[in-house]
């Protein structure tokens, strides 16, 4: 195991990641699209967690900016799902910033 804090720039992908999630309404969107399994348009995510589309379009926004959210243009419409690689690598990354070992760390390049 290293000693001493993580390298500046994994540092600061990883703290992209706590922030875009220090959010109920972010997490709420990211449970919904995860358990979704299926792109969801913003209407949908909107009657789903009961906030205005602006709201939720904005956190849309945040989530899509760090990558746990992908977004998908059908003519006027975008769909949005979760991007499955990103948020695979969220638990690790939460293992590495507390110290606990984690086998082959993989670089924050989700």
């Amino acid at each position: 195991m290293e000693s001493g804090p993580l390298d500046r720039a994994t540092a600061a992908e990883y703290a992209s990641w706590f922030k875009a999630l220090a959010d109920a309404t972010r997490i709420q969107i990211v449970t919904l699209l995860a358990r979704a399994r299926t792109p969801m348009a913003v209407k949908d995510i909107v009657d789903a967690v009961e906030v205005g589309q602006s709201t939720v379009s904005a956190h849309l926004k945040v989530l899509a900016e760090v990558r746990f959210v992908l977004v998908e243009h059908r003519g006027t419409t975008s769909l949005y799902r979760i991007n499955d690689a990103c948020v695979a690598c969220f638990p690790t990354a939460a293992d590495v910033v507390m110290g606990r070992p984690v086998p082959d760390t993989p670089p924050p390049s989700c």
